[in-house]
């Protein structure tokens, strides 16, 4: 069960990846639009600069006004098993039949179910436009929910065989029609039970916001927590994208309301009190470079070069872009108990900068959130909330350092560098030796497009031996059919992992932003296994 639930999680991460960039296109966008940045004349409406600004803001916008249809489509990649195509144009297809069955159930028996539908759906109404088809807002939690049932039906039927004269139904055309009736009772139960949901989801806005620092505390702690499971996606998902706290989703909420908040010279923390529910990201920018450094200085003088190799990029990536999978699982595997104490230090950090006045879309790292969306437009009228935001993290960063620091010295832990044992860095020099081949033969991986790909395929026992495979933004996420003809992790981590995770036929490999390509090249070698079983390995490397 969990391993599906992990495997859900990873499959969000599919449409999750293309709101970064929409919202860095927005923002930079709406901060061209600002006078106190560009003038006067150039903020014209009859300006050509500024209706072309205009124009690219709208197409920014196209990802964060059809968020439910873009998570519909997007999680078959992740979940459907085989004709992932297929599987998304049948779930579009399912998931309007869906929202067209909501809107003419509810103008027929709108009373029965206590929804009005001849109201304009606003902020508030309970009502969205999708497509053109007014049903329930229900907001990317539907889609997900729609989008899972459908991709079960075709992962179910879509190679069912049909007899000869029933031909012309077969394939995504019987999921279609099975999916079909199954919308009719799915549609029912939502204006029976969604309503209900949304007076839930109002409660949950009135606790949290009345809980102010403890909810950021507590939220900031299970989405730093939940990481190694997979199951953070599940946390921060509803917040950011969904209704939780404000109606259409932070970020969205945030984006719209850029310039305003821009202008506006009162404390952020009034004009966007939620904004306590996007600050997670500061964990990364600046609980990074002091975990780091805390291995880096703990390291043996003799090898901190390597360590270096090891942690310059991951932290890059953790600060620029946000992903902090490669440095955490860097000693999450080595002594799980310190990453209890980097959540417990996010949590607190956020909460102490929430209660201080920050807030904002700080969920991403430098240039896909802080930058773009809050340093760059808040500067003129909020600065001094990003000196207290930037006095608050260096402070945490030199906290986490002295904490990391001490902890692995004190218990002698066994993180990268500090002595000879299987904790180490590895290289493909360690696996050629541990396959008899001779120096130069590593080389040569890095010279065939899919090596890596291939490597973990035969590392993982085979094509054979894998029953379903999915990512997230850094990990592979593989159901095995047999966990015993894997190989050891020391395999995985020599053809380049950062780590593997294993539990009961699930394996999670740590590989790194590279990730969508590896799980493509590896899915292509599936169909294509190749040759000659028996040495695979060594072909690779050779």
């Amino acid at each position: 069960m969990l391993s599906q639930i992990q495997r859900f999680g990873g499959a969000m991460f599919t449409p999750v990846l293309l709101f970064p960039f929409a919202g860095m296109v927005v923002g930079i966008a709406i901060m061209l639009q600002n006078p106190l940045f560009i003038g006067e004349a150039l903020t014209r409406p009859d300006n050509v600069f500024f209706q072309i600004v205009k124009i690219i803001e709208e197409g920014g916008w196209a990802v964060f006004r059809n968020m439910p249809l873009i998570f519909a489509v997007g999680l078959p990649l992740g979940l459907a098993k085989q004709a992932h195509g297929r599987a998304c144009l049948a779930v579009l297809i399912s998931f309007l039949t869906w929202n067209y069955f909501i809107g003419a159930m509810g103008m027929v028996w709108g009373d029965f179910f206590h929804v009005n539908f001849n109201t304009e759906p606003v902020a508030g109404s309970g009502l969205t436009m999708i497509a053109g088809i007014k049903t329930l807002d229900t907001s990317i939690i539907g889609a997900i929910v729609i989008s899972g049932l459908v991709t079960a039906i075709h992962n179910r039927f879509y190679d069912k065989a049909l007899p000869v004269f029933l031909g012309i139904f077969q394939g995504t055309s019987f999921v279609v029609i099975v999916a079909f009736f199954v919308m009719l009772p799915c549609a029912w139960l939502t204006l029976l039970c969604w309503p209900k949901v949304q007076v839930a989801i109002g409660s949950l806005q009135t606790f949290l916001s009345g809980a102010g620092a403890l909810g950021v505390w507590i939220y900031t702690l299970l989405e730093r927590l939940l990481i190694p499971t997979g199951l953070h996606h599940f946390v921060y998902g509803p917040f950011i994208f969904g209704p939780a706290v404000v109606e259409g989703g932070l970020q969205p909420y945030w984006v719209q309301h850029i310039h305003e908040f821009s202008q506006n010279t009162q404390p952020l923390k009034d004009l966007f009190p939620a904004g306590g529910f996007a600050l997670h990201g500061n964990s990364k920018v600046f609980g990074a470079p002091g975990i780091a450094l805390a291995i880096y200085y703990t390291a043996a003088p003799q090898n901190r070069v390597k360590v270096a190799g090891l942690l310059i990029p991951a932290t890059l990536t953790a600060i620029l872009v946000g992903i902090t999978e490669p440095l955490e699982f860097t000693f999450l595997f080595i002594a799980p108990f310190l990453f209890v104490i980097h959540a417990l230090l996010a949590a607190t950090m956020t909460a102490i900068m929430y209660m201080a006045g920050v807030v904002g879309m700080f969920g991403g790292g430098l240039l896909n959130e802080f930058l773009p969306l809050n340093w760059m437009p808040m500067f003129h009228h909020h600065a001094s909330v990003m000196f207290i935001q930037l006095g608050i993290g260096l402070a945490f960063t030199a906290l986490w350092f002295v904490v990391f620091r001490t902890l692995i010295l004190r218990f002698n832990l066994k993180t990268p560098g500090r002595e000879e044992s299987d904790i180490k860095l590895y290289s493909k020099a360690d696996y050629k030796a541990s396959q008899g081949l001779p120096p130069a033969a590593a080389k040569a991986a890095a010279t065939v497009k899919t090596g890596q790909a291939a490597g973990f395929l035969h590392a993982l026992g085979g094509a054979a031996n894998i029953e379903s495979v999915n990512n997230c933004a850094t990990r592979l996420r593989i159901t095995l059919v047999d966990m015993a003809k894997t190989q050891s992790d020391d395999v995985f981590k020599a053809l380049g992992a950062h780590g593997v995770v294993r539990r009961g036929n699930a394996i999670q490999v740590i590989v790194g932003l590279h990730v969508p390509l590896v799980r493509d090249q590896l899915e292509s070698l599936m169909k294509a296994p190749l040759s000659t079983p028996p040495s695979p390995m060594k072909e690779v490397i050779s």
